[in-house]
Formats: structure tokens, C-alpha cells, sequence
């Protein structure tokens, strides 16, 4: 809420309240509203019916999940009777601490929100009697559930991380913040427009089902503000090479001299590669051709039902295999320097071990994001990669050719639900209020779709058997996959805050590779944040340590390491700088290249939208 809107007791300073609305325009607004809802549920109502009737399913496994719990608490009744007592010892301090304030006795408070937690920031939880009694009643109600459910007798790790991960979205779910009648802020926005605000709101829930063909697909940003090539993926570059899976982009230098040796991303296909180009002030991509590399980058095709059989290996023989060759022609050089970004590394990873299999030399140092080789502590992704979740999305990929991208979406923002779902139904469905044009976030919500093939391939042999770690543990076209025989320089970047690829996981898949000289480093911050962190913004920071080889235990990684200020490109720039030498050549403009020029950046493939 706006620091200049204060209480509406305040009569002297209060913010005027707008005049009740026409009652010909309110009807009018009720009778559009009315009829826009009516065409969303006759349209999702006939697209059900197409599909048939099927029973509810049960996917991840929740009621079993949870009958599970609810067997283990019921044989420690003691353990239940204790968490009983200390719920009403809770909120009995917090009835004396209430009375107390109202009647203008500071006492500090039963319970706060945690660090970063964004939900309660509007002054009135802090200083109104009501709304912090409201605050602390429903943390103290998550806290004593969050303790009762975290540690149960009995429970697998497996079964446990379920738990906890649907008790913490469920009690998110639940959060005061989320209604209009226990929100202070939506409750005086909703006084102060007569409620047009809720109306508003209403039309936001109806355009969005709209959009999703019935499902609700919240939006995140203005996706009018931004299009690709205009003031979002805006660094100059051609496409010169391109096969079914994937275009390759040439950046246009912006010094006369270049390292002699090419700079190869491989950005993950779960997502479009623009996160590393989203504005020229955060665009990795940029800062990379301003320190004189020549940079280039895969745009992974969004694809359809046609490249269902699209394995894990053709993504590395039609992705960065036939690139690498592409760069050979272009260039003439045969060694380059390449990074891939979380999935992208991965099959960089696999790439790179396959090339050693077959003894063939391309890589003269790789780089790998918040990479993901070990998947033994997959982190709450684990939750959605089981066995039984695993089978059911085979069954929807087989049916249709791919995974919809939405879904994938929807994972990622379950395991941050407060920031990437309910702060947007708060502003948009409460308030009222139009989501702010955010380039983040634009890429965020531009989802990508995954081939059934590739994709049952990834999630068994990764997230399930974690068989990349193991010495032929797989193979691509009949060569077996062994990390250790990686033999050139490894630079490995993670974050600490990392959700989606927790960085203690990726510490452990750099220790595979024992054949090579690692470099580990630790950014601040998350998945994105922590990567897309420009010198320009001098955030968040990173932490080094040279120790060789790196020691078993991460947290002992961490307690000898150095902590530097501002962002880590600066630094990997000089590692590439160091194994590239002082050899440089003219800059290679791609409009003169060997290869024509197929189209300008940010080409075809990324603008497929779905």
C-alpha cells in the first residue's frame, strides 16, 4: 500500500472516497461480466466434454501423501496433544499482546514474518490492533503446522518432502493476504473506489481464463509491453545455421579485435535463451561481445506434436554438435570455449563427455550455470519427479506429443508461490490493478513445450536412476556417457538461494569430474537473479575458494572461501581470458561469414508463443 494512504479513521488526513457509481454503468459492467463468464464455462464445459469424462486423479500422489501423515500423527497422540497445547499457548500470549497494544502498551510480537517475506509490508499489519492480531494468529497457525507436519516417526524422505511441500502451499494458500476482507490494503482500496476495484479485478480473472481456454493462467506482466527484437532480446546478431531443434545466433562484435577462440551458450530448452539478452543493461550476452568475444547462442525451437520422437541425443548431435561444426565453417575454429545455463549445461555436460569418449577435442574450457550432473538432491524438484508423477506425465506426453509448457510453468511457480502466484492475485484480482510491464517476468511467463521423447528420457535417466553420474550410465548414439574422462578446465557457477538446482546438488556433480581441472564458485541470490547479475547492478556478490580438488563436504567448501562484492562475470571473464591467451584476431562480422545469413537476431524459432 502507498506510504501516502493512511487509516480511514484518520478523518483529517483519510483519502477521499470516490462518488457511488452510475447505476446504468454498474448494470451494464455486471451484464458483461455475466456474459464473458458464461462464454468461458460453455467453452471449457464443450472442450471437457470432447476430452470425455474421467475421474479425478490424484497425480502427485497428495491423498495418499497425506493419509500417510495423518496415520503417523494419530500413533503419537502424545506428540499431537503437546503441538495442541502449544498452538493455545501461542495464541494466548498473543490475546495479551493484543490488548496490550490496543490499549497502547508496546510488547514485542508472538510471531514475525520471515526475512524477504513480502506479504505483510503494508504499514496497517504493523500498526493497526486488528490487522496484526489477524498477521500473527495465521503465522502462529503456520509455524505449530509446519512444526507438527516437518519431522513425523515412520515417514520416508520421499514421502516427507511431499508433505512438506503441499502443507507450505496449502498454508500459503490460506494466507490473510489473500482475501479482500483480511487484506488492509484491498480492504480500503475496495472502500475507497466503492468497490470498482473488485470489479476490475473480475474482468482480470475473466481475460485470463479467457486466454487460458478455461484454465487460469494468471499473467505476470503487461505482455503488450514487450516484443522480441524491438526492446526485449535487442542485442544485434544473425541467425546463420539452423536445424529442426535450433537456430544459431551470431552477435555482432563491438570491438575491432576478438579472441581468436569463439564463445559457444547452450541455453536450457525448458525456457527461451533470451533470459541471458532480456534489456541491454542486464544482457549477459552484450557484456560478453563488449569484452571482445565472438559470441554465440543456441534458440532452441518451441516444438510440436511433429518432434515427439526427439531424443535427449539428437538434442546433442542436431543441437550443439551440429553447432560446433557450424562454428568450424564460420569461423575456422575448430576448439572453442562454450557454457551452458541449468538443462543447457547438462546436455553440455554430456556433450562435452561424449567428445571425450571419441577423443575428439572441441572444448577448450566449458562453463557451467547452475548446472544440475548429480541428481541425487534434486531439491523440491524431487517432488514432481517420482516414479508414479513420472508414468502420468508419460501418459499426457504419449497422448499429445509434448509437454505443454504451462505445466512446466506451474511447477517452477509452486515452489514460490507467494512471489509468482499469490502477489499476482492480490494485485490483479484484489486490487484490481493491471501487472507491471517487467522484462523478468515476460520471459518468465513465455513458455516453452518438451518432446515426449526427450523428455521421458530426461526425467528417468536424470531425475530418477541418476545415471548421468555413473561411468557409462547412458549412452548417446552407442557411446557411453562417463563425466570423468572430461579432461579440459570446468567452471562451475551456482547460487545460493537456487530452488530449482540447489547449490550443494551442483557442488556435487562438479566433483565428478575428476579429471579435470574445477573451479567452483557461489553467487548470491537465486536461479535467475544470481546469473542475470550485471557489474553495472554491484549486487548480491559471489564466494571463491581455489582449494584443489575441491573437499567432499560443501559447507567446508564454503567456510574456507573468500566473499567478493558485486557480480561474478568480471571474474569468469578473466578465467575464460586466462585459457584463451593474448591471441586475438579482427572482428568477425557475421553479415560476412562462410555460412549465409539466414535472418536478423533474435530469429524465428523464439517468437513462437504459446
Amino acid at each position: 500500500m502507498s506510504e501516502k494512504r493512511t487509516a480511514t479513521h484518520d478523518t483529517e488526513k483519510s483519502t477521499p472516497y470516490a462518488q457511488l457509481p452510475d447505476p446504468q454503468e454498474m448494470a451494464k459492467v455486471y451484464a458483461e461480466v455475466a456474459e464473458r463468464a458464461a462464454k468461458v464455462l460453455a467453452e471449457y464445459t464443450k472442450n471437457q466434454l470432447k476430452k470425455g469424462i474421467t475421474p479425478p486423479s490424484d497425480e502427485l500422489g497428495i491423498a495418499q501423501t497425506y493419509m500417510q501423515m495423518m496415520a503417523r500423527l494419530l500413533a503419537n497422540p502424545y506428540k499431537l496433544a503437546q503441538a495442541q497445547m502449544n498452538l493455545m499457548w501461542d495464541y494466548f500470549n498473543l490475546w495479551q499482546h493484543s490488548m496490550l497494544k490496543m490499549m497502547g502498551i508496546h510488547t514485542p510480537p508472538v510471531a514475525q514474518p520471515e526475512k524477504g517475506d513480502k506479504r505483510f509490508k503494508a504499514k496497517e499489519w504493523e500498526e493497526h490492533f486488528l490487522f496484526d492480531f489477524i498477521k500473527q494468529s495465521y503465522l502462529i497457525a503456520a509455524r505449530r503446522i509446519h512444526e507438527t507436519v516437518c519431522c513425523l516417526d515412520g515417514i520416508d524422505e520421499t514421502t516427507q518432502k511431499k508433505i512438506n511441500f503441499f502443507t507450505r502451499n496449502f498454508i500459503e494458500a490460506l494466507s490473510p493476504t489473500n482475501f479482500a476482507l483480511t487484506n488492509p490494503e484491498v480492504f480500503q482500496e475496495t472502500l475507497r473506489t466503492n468497490g470498482q476495484n473488485l470489479i476490475n479485478g473480475l474482468k482480470n480473472l475473466l481475460r485470463d481464463l479467457e486466454e487460458g481456454g478455461g484454465q487460469l493462467r494468471i499473467r505476470m506482466t503487461d505482455t503488450e509491453a514487450f516484443e522480441l527484437g524491438k526492446n526485449i532480446a535487442t542485442t544485434p546478431g544473425k541467425v546463420i545455421f539452423q536445424t529442426e531443434l535450433a537456430q544459431l545466433i551470431q552477435y555482432t562484435p563491438t570491438t575491432k579485435e576478438v579472441y581468436k577462440r569463439p564463445l559457444l551458450i547452450v541455453p536450457p530448452w525448458i525456457n527461451k535463451y533470451y533470459i541471458l539478452d532480456l534489456r541491454e543493461k542486464n544482457s549477459l550476452v552484450k557484456w560478453l561481445v563488449d569484452q571482445g568475444h565472438t559470441v554465440f547462442i543456441l534458440s532452441w525451437v518451441n516444438p510440436d506434436a511433429r518432434l515427439a520422437q526427439k531424443t535427449f541425443a539428437d538434442y546433442v548431435t542436431e543441437g550443439v554438435l551440429a553447432a560446433l561444426d557450424a562454428i568450424e565453417e564460420q569461423t575456422g575454429e575448430r576448439v572453442v570455449n562454450a557454457a551452458g545455463y541449468c538443462l543447457g549445461g547438462t546436455l553440455l555436460a554430456t556433450t562435452a563427455a561424449y567428445l571425450a569418449a571419441k577423443r575428439q577435442k572441441r572444448f577448450a574450457a566449458t562453463t557451467f550455470f547452475t548446472t544440475l550432473t548429480d541428481f541425487s538432491e534434486p531439491g523440491e524438484l524431487g517432488v514432481f519427479t517420482t516414479p508414479e508423477t513420472v508414468a502420468e506425465l508419460e501418459r499426457k506426453m504419449a497422448e499429445r506429443g509434448y509437454l505443454e509448457g504451462t505445466e512446466m510453468a506451474s511447477t517452477f511457480n509452486m515452489m514460490r508461490a507467494n512471489d509468482l502466484i499469490w502477489s499476482f492475485v492480490v494485485n490483479n484480482y484484489l486490487l484490481g490493478r493491471e501487472p507491471f510491464p517487467f522484462d523478468l517476468l515476460y520471459w518468465n511467463s513465455d513458455s516453452t513445450r518438451m518432446p515426449a521423447a526427450m523428455h521421458s528420457f530426461y526425467l528417468r535417466k536424470m531425475y530418477l536412476e541418476n545415471k548421468l553420474v555413473e561411468p557409462n550410465g547412458i549412452e548417446i548414439d552407442g557411446v557411453g556417457i562417463d563425466l570423468r574422462k572430461i579432461k579440459h578446465p570446468c567452471y562451475f557457477i551456482s547460487t545460493v538461494e537456487d530452488h530449482i538446482a540447489p547449490w550443494k546438488a551442483t557442488y556435487k556433480g562438479a566433483r565428478h569430474f575428476t579429471g579435470a581441472d574445477v573451479t567452483f564458485v557461489l553467487g548470491g541470490s537465486g536461479h535467475i537473479a544470481g546469473i542475470v547479475n550485471p557489474p553495472a547492478a554491484n549486487k548480491y556478490g559471489y564466494w571463491t575458494n581455489p582449494v584443489k580438488p575441491l573437499p567432499e563436504d560443501p559447507d567446508e567448501w564454503l567456510q574456507g572461501a573468500t566473499h567478493h562484492p558485486g557480480s561474478w562475470w568480471p571474474h569468469w571473464n578473466t578465467w575464460l581470458a586466462q585459457r584463451n591467451g593474448d591471441e586475438k584476431v579482427a572482428a568477425r562480422d557475421p553479415a560476412k561469414g562462410k555460412l549465409p545469413v539466414i535472418e536478423e537476431a533474435p530469429g524465428s524459432y523464439v517468437k513462437v508463443r504459446i
